[in-house]
C-alpha cells in the first residue's frame, strides 16, 4: 500500500477485502444523536408497515421487517443525504454515479424469524465479476451473537450457488459490531439474519446500491415530492427517470429526465 497517500492506501484495503472476503465493516460512523432518530423513526414506523404486511397476507415471512423507508423526509433522509462512505460505493459500482435500490430495516425481534433468516443473496441473478449492486447493514444496536449478530459466508460472492446448510454454518463468520458501525458488503454473498435469543429487538437499516441503470425496487420518483438536495435526488433516481413521452425525450442535456452521465 502507499504510505505516503493514506486515503488511497484505505481505498486499496477496502478494495482487496471486498474482492478477498466480499464485505468490510467500518466501526462508528453513525453519531449517537443520528442513532436515536433512526430508532425512533424505526419504532414509530413498524405498526403502519406491519398493518399493511397483516392486510395483504404477508404476516409470517415479514416479521420485524420494514422496505421502502425512503423518501418521507425524517430521520432516514437526514441519513441518505450525507451518506457514508459515498466514495467506497461509487469505486465498488465502477466510479459513476449510483442510485438506491432499496431502503429498509429489520427489527430482529426476540425469538421471531423472517425471510431475512434463511440463507440468502440480495441478488437472483449473477453477474460477478460484473458488480451492479452493494449492500449497506447500518448498526443501529449493538451486534451480538446473542441477540442474532448477521451470518456471513466470506469469498461466497464469488460462487453462484447457493451453499449448502451445513457447509454455510461451519464456515461462516458473526457479524458482530457496536452501534454506529456500518457494514458494506458485495450483494453476491451469501449471508443470512441470526436467531435473537436476547430480551430486546436487535435493530438495523438494510440498504442496496446499484448502477443508476438498473430498476430499484420501489419508484421513490413518483413516492414524494422531489428533494431540493442534489445528493438526495441523485440518490433517489431523479436524474435517471425514464421520459414518458416523446416531448419528455426531446430535451436539452439539462433537462432531460435520463441524464447523460447515469451509464
Amino acid at each position: 500500500m502507499d504510505a505516503m497517500n493514506p486515503a488511497a492506501s484505505e481505498a486499496a484495503h477496502f478494495r482487496y477485502l471486498m474482492a478477498i472476503r466480499g464485505w468490510v465493516r467500518f466501526p462508528a460512523l453513525i453519531a449517537p444523536g443520528l442513532l436515536g432518530a433512526l430508532r425512533e423513526e424505526l419504532d414509530e414506523c413498524y405498526a403502519t408497515w406491519r398493518a399493511i404486511q397483516l392486510r395483504n397476507g404477508v404476516a409470517e415471512a415479514t416479521d420485524g421487517t420494514l422496505h421502502h423507508l425512503a423518501g418521507r423526509g425524517g430521520a432516514v433522509d437526514r441519513f441518505l443525504a450525507g451518506l457514508p462512505l459515498h466514495d467506497e460505493i461509487t469505486g465498488f459500482l465502477g466510479g459513476g454515479p449510483y442510485v438506491l435500490n432499496a431502503c429498509g430495516a429489520y427489527l430482529n425481534r426476540p425469538d421471531t424469524s423472517a425471510y431475512v433468516g434463511r440463507i440468502h443473496r440480495d441478488v437472483r441473478g449473477f453477474s460477478a465479476p460484473y458488480v451492479l449492486m452493494i449492500n449497506m447493514l447500518v448498526m443501529l444496536d449493538d451486534f451480538t451473537e446473542e441477540n442474532g449478530a448477521s451470518w456471513m459466508l466470506s469469498g461466497s460472492h464469488h460462487h453462484p450457488d447457493r451453499p449448502p446448510d451445513e457447509v454455510f454454518l461451519a464456515h461462516a463468520e458473526r457479524n458482530t459490531g457496536r452501534a454506529g458501525d456500518v457494514v458494506l458488503f458485495d450483494s453476491h454473498l451469501w449471508h443470512c439474519a441470526g436467531v435473537n435469543r436476547s430480551a430486546a429487538p436487535r435493530r438495523a437499516l438494510t440498504i442496496g446500491y446499484t448502477r443508476p441503470f438498473v430498476k430499484p425496487q420501489m419508484d421513490y420518483t413518483r413516492m414524494g415530492p422531489e428533494p431540493r438536495d442534489e445528493a438526495l435526488r441523485q440518490l433517489l433516481g431523479f436524474n435517471a427517470r425514464v421520459p414518458d413521452s416523446l416531448d419528455a425525450y426531446y430535451q436539452p442535456p439539462e433537462r432531460r429526465s435520463y441524464r447523460a452521465d447515469q451509464g
